[in-house]
């Protein structure tokens, strides 16, 4: 056997043992999504050394990462998250942007880091994809305060993105905001047609090859999320930011009991397939020995997971009249929670020069603590406030 299809057949091993061990692990919930992680770690170069990243590894994660960020994309809920939330999402992610960028600059300017702008996108994020099960699971999704998080997370993916893609882009410059403009401008016509251009005959056609070996509606929303990736790499922008803008087209155009059974064949390619690849290739690739090579490079673990928190917790005060105060910090843990696009932002950092291996692997071992340790400490604490789940409740 061939060391690449080692690789393959030991990270597909991981993917479905992963989920497995989640369930056998007692009394800790352990994410999914850590434990490909460090499945990947143990078994890659740094640790067992039994599987290293392959060509084609790397191009089924990159495929799992545009497959992620496209079904967080596909999970917004626009109805729910419209008037308030979205409101203080929008607001509350600025302020966390200014947070972010003070202190990234600060780290910048003492040497800590090479670049702030980018370690601030990464304290920006929010993992919606991630935290969407876990409000389901619990049954919060459809109260006020899983409007106020699924807003929260909608803003902290696209803003991040929509930085990255300014700050980070090969073209740079000015002419990045025009690109981002015009990738926009593309993204709101697709999704009004997608929204309100219905024609009888292709919803016909669609739905008669739905369970047939044609799988056409799939199809068409592979091809729209291929066509928005190439659309920002064709601008220069980030793939990220083309996925998740698939994703809401592909949403908007998902109604109805059909449209739900388009989802969940989406869901069952990209976290059957796609997304436990994209982690297990992350553990692979996880520096472990810049990130234990100094205390001072390990410390930045608990300094990370404080600054997520910070930056993401901070803008709670401005809903503070939306929410019992039971809500409060369980909703600061949630919008701190953050691993996906941290992971992206790292990546993206070590292949421009930006940030320092130590610094990226210290960043994604913070985000996989928030992982692990926010959302169940929120809905502990919300569990023994007696916060009542109102799914009407949400004020628009």
């Amino acid at each position: 056997m061939t060391a690449e299809n080692q690789t393959f057949l030991i990270v597909l091993t991981l993917a479905a043992l992963a989920p497995v061990l989640v369930v056998w692990i007692p009394r800790i919930a352990v994410p999914a999504i850590v434990a490909e992680i460090v499945l990947g770690i143990l078994v890659g170069p740094q640790g067992l050394g039994w599987a290293e990243p392959s060509e084609a590894i790397e191009v089924l994660s990159r495929i799992g990462m545009a497959f992620l960020f496209f079904l967080a994309g596909l999970e917004i809920d626009f109805v729910a998250i419209r008037g308030r939330p979205i409101t203080w999402a929008a607001i509350g992610w600025l302020v966390s942007l200014g947070i972010a960028m003070a202190v990234g600059l600060a780290m910048q300017a003492s040497g800590i880091i090479v670049s702030g702008i980018v370690v601030a996108t990464a304290f920006t994020t929010t993992a919606l994809g991630a935290l969407i099960p876990i409000l389901r699971d619990s049954g919060t999704l459809n109260s006020k305060f899983g409007a106020f998080v699924s807003a929260a997370g909608a803003v902290g993916e696209f803003g991040p993105i929509v930085l990255i893609s300014i700050a980070l882009s090969a073209e740079g410059g000015p002419m990045s905001l025009l690109y981002i403009a015009i990738f926009a401008a593309i993204t709101l016509i697709c999704a009004y047609l997608s929204a309100t251009a219905r024609p009888l005959p292709a919803i016909r056609l669609l739905k008669r090859m739905m369970h047939t070996s044609a799988q056409l509606p799939v199809r068409v929303s592979l091809l729209v999320l291929a066509s928005l990736i190439v659309v920002t790499k064709q601008f220069g922008l980030d793939s990220v930011l083309g996925a998740m803008a698939a994703g809401v087209v592909v949403s908007l155009a998902c109604r109805g009991h059909e449209g739900e059974a388009v989802r969940h064949k989406l869901e069952a390619i990209g976290f059957g397939f796609f997304i436990p690849i994209f982690f297990v290739t992350t553990g692979l690739k996880f520096d472990l020995h810049a990130l234990t090579a100094t205390s001072a490079a390990l410390l930045r673990v608990p300094l990370f997971l404080s600054l997520f928190l910070l930056a993401r917790g901070v803008p709670v005060w401005l809903c503070r009249r939306d929410l019992p105060r039971g809500d409060w910090l369980p909703l600061a843990l949630m919008s701190a929670t953050a691993l996906p696009l941290v992971v992206a932002v790292a990546e993206i950092g070590i292949e421009t020069k930006r940030m320092k291996p130590e610094t990226a692997a210290a960043l994604v071992g913070a985000a996989m603590l928030s992982m692990l340790l926010f959302p169940a400490l929120a809905l502990t604490l919300r569990s023994k406030s007696n916060t009542p789940t109102d799914p009407d409740s949400v004020d628009h």
